[in-house]
């Protein structure tokens, strides 16, 4: 049990600015689920409330994001109650265990995980108070969230096939003519990689969210001292890329090439043509596409979450700043050779990605001039090359070595935007000489 030392709290805290915006995305979010959970009823499945509840008794899908997320609490914990935390959940999960094994039921770990970070969550209620109820509950809050996304995810990506019965795959293959059509080349790649190459990649694309902790870990690995979350770090970015990308889903529905073109698409299919023969050149149009295969292609959100994790790895240790190029690396190959995306989606998912992280160091820099106006430039990119590919794709595929350039050259002016932008804001934090945080008492297990 976690003992009753407040560290100094007063009724007042929670009428503070920051508590009350907590408590609003709080209500926001819980809002959120609630609508989803209805519309995935509707169709007739377990929405992301129910089957994340599911978890607590019943064999998770993942396991390993279940630990990874109770890392994330941890960091508020001190290194007695982290590992009593994690002996607790390596406990609970043993005995799962052994009566899955006895009953012949599905086998799988992470219940242990999501029951301590319950449990942390309603310690925090009874036996915390003031500025450490609040700390704690920021970490319980950061764990639910990354494992309810994902389940959040699923329901997106449900709702994105059932609500478009139209995808636009003609338009982005034509417009990704003059990029090359990269997810073609790639495709044919990693087939000459043969099961290695397969393996590998396969393996840093299904656990993207493993490296996402590993780099917030390193973060927020100061927590536990300063009794403080740092104003920015990856898991900010990481939960508003994937709120807002399933918006751009409804908004540009595609199923990617090995659908639209490959076997995987079955009679919705144009033509069995993926990795081996690129498409012709014809006039697009919308194709009616399958009413289970998610219109997850644009932006590339694991584009988007792999270049995240490359930004915020840049301040690590050598190891993990590799880790990170690495990630982001053979993420891209991944997309691409898998057929999952086209080159087109690439190009969205990075700019989607800087705008974003801008947007919110921006807000922590008191709305920064110079960074609202490199947000609404990496916002207008964003919609420009979406307007191009839907109604300039002919003419892209047309002239390839006009149009090619000028999409690689507006990423690019994104990209030398925010790391212009980003030393400026580093540069001027260092020039600020900031007190020697105390650290403060904090409440033990007894």
């Amino acid at each position: 049990m976690f003992s009753r030392n407040g560290g100094g709290a007063e009724p007042a805290v929670w009428r503070r600015p920051r508590v009350v915006l907590w408590v609003a995305v709080s209500a926001v979010t819980l809002g959120f689920l609630v609508a989803l959970e209805i519309a995935a009823r509707g169709y007739g499945v377990r929405g992301p409330i129910t089957d994340q509840a599911r978890e607590v008794v019943f064999a998770p899908k993942s396991g390993t994001v279940l630990y990874a997320s109770m890392a994330l609490m941890l960091v508020v914990l001190t290194w007695r109650q982290r590992f009593i935390a994690l002996g607790a959940a390596v406990g609970i999960d043993l005995v799962f265990w052994l009566v899955r094994w006895a009953a012949g039921a599905e086998m799988m770990y992470g219940n242990g995980a999501l029951l301590v970070t319950l449990g942390c969550a309603v310690i925090a209620l009874t036996r915390r108070t003031g500025r450490e109820r609040a700390l704690l509950l920021q970490g319980v809050g950061l764990a639910l969230l990354l494992v309810t996304g994902r389940k959040t995810g699923y329901t997106w990506l449900l709702i994105t096939s059932k609500t478009r019965p139209t995808v636009l795959d003609q338009y982005v293959a034509t417009a990704d003519q003059a990029l090359g059509n990269p997810s073609w080349v790639a495709g044919r790649i990693v087939e000459a990689t043969g099961v290695v190459g397969f393996r590998v990649l396969e393996f840093v694309y299904i656990q993207l969210a493993v490296m996402a902790v590993l780099v917030a870990l390193y973060q927020l690995r100061h927590v536990a001292v300063e009794r403080r979350f740092p104003r920015h770090h990856l898991v900010r970015t990481f939960l508003a890329i994937g709120l807002l990308g399933p918006g751009i889903y409804m908004v540009f529905p595609v199923v990617g090439p090995i659908f639209a073109y490959g076997a995987d698409g079955g009679q919705w299919a144009l033509a069995e043509l993926w990795p081996n023969t690129p498409p012709p050149v014809t006039t697009p149009e919308p194709m009616p596409f399958d009413e289970f295969t998610p219109r997850n292609c644009m932006p590339s959100l694991h584009t988007a979450w792999a270049t995240a994790i490359f930004i915020h790895s840049r301040k690590a240790p050598r190891a993990l700043r590799w880790a990170g190029t690495f990630w982001l690396i053979a993420t891209l190959g991944a997309t691409l050779g898998f057929g999952y995306h086209y080159g087109a989606d690439i190009v969205a998912g990075v700019v989607f990605t800087l705008t974003i992280d801008a947007a919110l160091r921006t807000l922590d820099h008191g709305r920064d001039r110079t960074g609202i106006r490199f947000v609404a430039y990496g916002t207008a990119v964003f919609l420009a090359l979406l307007l191009s590919y839907r109604f300039l794709s002919m003419e892209m595929a047309a002239l390839p070595w006009v149009y090619g350039p000028l999409v690689v050259l507006s990423m690019v002016s994104v990209i030398y935007g925010y790391v212009r932008i980003t030393k400026r804001w580093d540069s001027r934090a260092r020039s600020v000489e900031l007190p020697q945080q105390r650290r403060e008492p904090q409440p033990e297990l007894v």
